[in-house]
């Protein structure tokens, strides 16, 4: 177990952790060195869980001893340090007192993932990482089997939604579209139906669009202005989720997707 005390926030040994806060620089550095960050005790957890490797681990003094059973087997530097130090190295208190610095794994290509799935949640431009977490948290849970993202979709190893999600990002697979244009067709040929989620007065009510039989992929698009008219048309099925008040045409679409995706599991 190689732990190590640190002074001084601006040891180059704590580079992995820098402020977390500027998306710019984290977005720079994450991708130069093919890494990402998990915080908190759970989520550290399930990221080894899942067989993410260590690149270091940061801890807080008073959560010292809190990943004690699992340090033994720590292939990577444990750095201690105080909560002052820390809050200068990331730029905000970390109240969990654990953050961890992973590999990234090679991601699959979206035949890969999608192979043996019936029930998938592609995502179109949702450039919250909190969105994003928080759908693959739904997703996960709820029985889908895979996540396709479009090309600008906010990446959900990102440390907010790896935090939202609470680990589910490790657990449901996903891959990234290559061509905006023409991915949806692809799923199409492998089968599935293409279900857009839309609060347009002639979709037909969610329920109606999905049955015990047959491929699912469930489309969802930014939060500002929905799928796009491209994804629209290419639909095979325009759906909406029925409102009780007239005022209210829609949700969120964190919400959107969680009830979509309870619909899909209990059409299973």
């Amino acid at each position: 177990m190689n732990v190590i005390e640190v002074a001084d926030p601006a040891d180059e040994r704590l580079a992995d952790y820098v402020r977390l806060r500027d998306t710019n620089l984290r977005r720079s550095l994450e991708a130069k060195h093919g890494l990402f960050l998990a915080e908190g005790e759970k989520v550290v957890r399930r990221a080894l869980r899942a067989g993410y490797q260590p690149r270091s681990l940061l801890l807080t003094r008073r959560r010292r001893r809190v990943l004690d059973d699992v340090l033994d087997t720590f292939q990577a530097p444990v750095y201690v340090v105080d909560d002052a130090v820390a809050e200068q190295l990331v730029g905000f208190h970390i109240h969990r007192g654990i953050l961890a610095s992973f590999h990234r794994k090679p991601l699959p290509t979206v035949p890969e993932v999608v192979a043996s799935a019936r029930r998938i949640v592609v995502l179109e431009d949702i450039v919250d990482h909190t969105n994003v977490g928080a759908i693959f948290r739904s997703a996960a849970g709820l029985g889908v089997d895979a996540a396709v993202l479009a090309p600008r979709c906010a990446d959900p190893l990102y440390r907010r939604a790896v935090k939202v999600s609470m680990g589910a990002v490790f657990t449901l697979p996903y891959a990234r579209l290559t061509d905006w244009a023409s991915g949806l067709e692809d799923l199409r040929r492998s089968g599935f139906t293409l279900v857009a989620l839309t609060p347009a007065a002639d979709a037909v009510p969610l329920p109606e669009a999905v049955h015990r039989d047959g491929k699912y992929a469930l489309l969802f698009g930014s939060e500002g202005d929905g799928l796009s008219s491209r994804w629209l048309d290419q639909a095979d099925v325009r759906a909406r989720i029925p409102m009780a008040v007239r005022d209210v045409d829609s949700l969120n679409v964190t919400a959107a997707a969680a009830i979509a995706c309870y619909e899909l599991m209990r059409s299973a």
